[in-house]
C-alpha cells in the first residue's frame, strides 16, 4: 500500500512540475495564442492576453455564431509557423505566417507584464495581421460585416 501511495505521489509532483514549467518565451506565448485564436479557441487565446485583448477577444467570440461549420472546420486546419522573435525589453514582436498565405508575413505585438509574456492585441490588429482585402480574410470570415473601427465602434468605448 506506501509502494501505491508513494508512486502516485511521485507522479502527482511530476505533473505539477510539468504545469508550472510551462514555457514563458514571446515564441511560446505568441504561438499559443496564435494557434488558439485562429482555431477559434477564445478561451485558450484569453490566458495568454493583456486585459484589453480579452475585452476584444469576448467580442469576436459573440460573432462566431455567424460563421458555419465548414468555415470552422477550414479555419481549424490552419497551421501558424512563427518565423521570428524580437524582444525589446517588456516588448516583442513576433512574426508569423499562416499556413493559408504562407509568403504574407504578419506579426503579433507582446508585451510582458508581472513576469509574464502576453499578446497585446487591438482593434486596429483585427484579423491577427489580415489584410483589407477579402481574399486576405481568413477562411470562413464574412466579408460583408464591416471591419476595423467601423467593426468596433458600437462596443468598444475608449
Amino acid at each position: 500500500m506506501k509502494k501505491v501511495l508513494l508512486s502516485l505521489s511521485t507522479l502527482l509532483l511530476a505533473a505539477v512540475m510539468v504545469v508550472s514549467c510551462n514555457k514563458n518565451s514571446p515564441k511560446d506565448v505568441a504561438n499559443t495564442w496564435l494557434t488558439s485564436f485562429y482555431h477559434m479557441d477564445y478561451e485558450t487565446a484569453k490566458k495568454v492576453s493583456t486585459d484589453d485583448t480579452k475585452n476584444l477577444i469576448s467580442q469576436l467570440q459573440q460573432l462566431t455564431g455567424m460563421i458555419s461549420d465548414s468555415s470552422k472546420a477550414e479555419m481549424k486546419k490552419i497551421v501558424v509557423t512563427v518565423k521570428d522573435v524580437k524582444e525589446n525589453g517588456d516588448k516583442a514582436e513576433v512574426k508569423y505566417a499562416l499556413s493559408d498565405s504562407p509568403t504574407k508575413d504578419q506579426s503579433l505585438e507582446l508585451v510582458k507584464k508581472d513576469g509574464k509574456w502576453l499578446v497585446q492585441f487591438s482593434k486596429n490588429d483585427q484579423g491577427a495581421g489580415a489584410g483589407d482585402n477579402a481574399a486576405d480574410q481568413p477562411a470562413g470570415a464574412d466579408t460583408t460585416a464591416p471591419t476595423g473601427d467601423a467593426a468596433m465602434s458600437d462596443t468598444v468605448k475608449h
